[in-house]
């Protein structure tokens, strides 16, 4: 560290002591060791993200993870928390987690992937009740710690992490100000979207991890927003990249000591939640199914079996996909509540989408609800279409910049196309043979594709989606049946193992 560096950061830490830590921090980089109990691999970069969140813990500054969507942001810092716990450098002092409500079941799937011997509780729901027992992670979300903001200023916490930080951009909404106040030994900010460019945003989250380090936003205003916005001042931009730089890692998928560990082709798992009208209505047609049955043998039991499935696989979708509604919400539908937050991720790193569905009339809600809330044009490509009109869009969706996502039905968009200009997939819902849903993942990832390719799928957990997921992946010989064919071998079994696969298990 230079004279110059060295006079910027004292100006900035708020004492001598903390000034001698700090320069602890920077001078001893080292890589720790992975914990024992971790049951995954981290690469390379996840190992020097994880040492990283490590060495700022250890030394009492908080941290924010910036790195790209799709690089693995949950699995570095719950290696972290492992870490700790291993070292016992914490007695009984949970670590507390907060997302939005879509990403709980996907923090829950993580830990118990990655981190099972960290113990976990989900605060969140309308009947919550805040744990009695001890946990190493209480999962809970944004409104929820503003509405039961005391259980938590009550509590002592190690580490404090907020996932999707962009939500306290504003420092003066409440929910802002209620994340702020949780007391905690250490905190941690996760985002996938580019902070640089918005330095007030950056300002807020800045002062979640490291309160008063940037400030008050008047003076931070006056020092750096004034002069770099306004009066585009190189110097005063470098003096902020040096102060920010020790606590903020920023990776992309492009760059070069990155895009050299990746796969080609990334695929995530991404789960989701009922919400409670799609709960409803999942049981709904559960409790009919068996009404439907009584006394059917044949082609009529294997009819009705198919169209229940069906049901619950809309009902999984939205529920104004099975109810045929003109009247479609988001809030309606944990994956279409999942689906805009990762969109609003995709388009602020400036990247294409496309996103893959088997119903038409799902496709027709996502494209209404998600041009009407992004406020964006979204293309749709479906069996209706006369082939000049699909020409249309396909051209559109590869050439024109301000095109960023397509909406296509599986078969559609899944055959006989190159969408090489999308560096994301989503598989809105998913198909009994993977062959299908791979074929139309590699219309994007395909000679001509010069980059990388995220895919996601959404898992709706606890529902038949979990089923088919598992079905999909396993060597079973029920598993190989289902791919071979389709959702037909599931009509031969009876009625107990068909309550066994279809029902709830929340």
């Amino acid at each position: 560290m230079d004279a110059k560096s060295e006079e910027i950061f004292k100006k900035h830490l708020n004492n001598s002591k903390e000034y001698v830590k700090f320069k602890k921090l920077v001078n001893e980089t080292r890589v720790y060791d992975i914990p024992k109990e971790l049951t995954g691999e981290l690469r390379a970069y996840q190992k020097i993200g994880y040492s990283w969140i490590v060495q700022n813990i250890k030394y009492n500054f908080g941290c924010i993870l910036a790195d790209d969507m799709g690089l693995g942001k949950t699995i570095q810092v719950l290696t972290a928390i492992l870490h700790f716990k291993e070292q016992k450098h914490y007695d009984y002092e949970p670590s507390l987690i907060i997302v939005p409500p879509t990403l709980l079941s996907n923090w829950e799937n993580e830990i118990k992937k990655f981190t099972p011997t960290l113990s976990y509780y989900i605060y969140h729901g309308a009947n919550r009740t805040f744990p009695l027992d001890e946990y190493d992670i209480i999962l809970t979300s944004y409104g929820v710690i503003r509405l039961d903001l005391d259980m938590f200023l009550d509590k002592k916490w190690f580490i404090c992490v907020i996932d999707e930080a962009q939500n306290i951009k504003n420092p003066n909404t409440q929910q802002t100000k209620a994340i702020k106040s949780v007391p905690a030994f250490n905190k941690i900010a996760l985002t996938g979207t580019p902070i640089e460019n918005k330095l007030t945003d950056y300002w807020s989250i800045f002062d979640f991890v490291n309160k008063g380090y940037l400030s008050t936003l008047d003076n931070f205003k006056r020092d750096y927003v004034f002069r770099i916005e306004r009066l585009e001042e190189t110097s005063t931009l470098e003096n902020f990249k040096t102060i920010t730089k020790p606590f903020v890692l920023r990776r992309l998928k492009t760059d070069d000591n990155i895009k050299d560990e990746l796969p080609d082709k990334i695929v995530n798992d991404i789960y989701c939640s009922l919400t409670k009208k799609q709960v409803l209505l999942y049981n709904a047609i559960m409790e009919g199914i068996f009404e439907d049955l009584e006394g059917k043998t044949g082609i009529e039991r294997k009819g009705i079996i198919l169209n229940i499935i069906t049901g619950l696989k809309q009902a999984c979708n939205h529920p104004a996909q099975y109810l045929r509604s003109d009247n479609p919400k988001i809030n309606e539908s944990g994956k279409m509540e999942l689906l805009i937050t990762i969109l609003e991720n995709i388009l602020d790193v400036n990247e294409k989408v496309i996103i893959f569905t088997q119903y038409a009339k799902m496709g027709e809600i996502i494209k209404k609800l998600v041009s009407k809330k992004l406020k964006t044009d979204v293309l749709f490509l479906h069996g209706s279409l006369t082939q000049e009109k699909r020409s249309d869009i396909i051209s559109t969706f590869q050439e024109d910049e301000d095109h960023k996502i397509l909406v296509a039905t599986l078969k559609t968009g899944g055959v006989g196309l190159n969408l090489t200009a999308a560096q994301n997939v989503i598989h809105y819902d998913l198909w009994w043979n993977p062959a299908i849903e791979n074929q139309a993942t590699d219309r994007v990832h395909r000679i001509g594709q010069e980059k990388d390719v995220m895919v996601y799928r959404f898992i709706t957990k606890g529902t038949l989606e979990e089923v088919i997921d598992e079905m999909s992946k396993n060597k079973l010989n029920l598993a190989e049946k289902a791919i071979s064919n389709d959702e037909t071998f599931i009509t031969e079994m009876s009625d107990e193992e068909l309550k066994e696969k279809l029902s709830l298990r929340l």
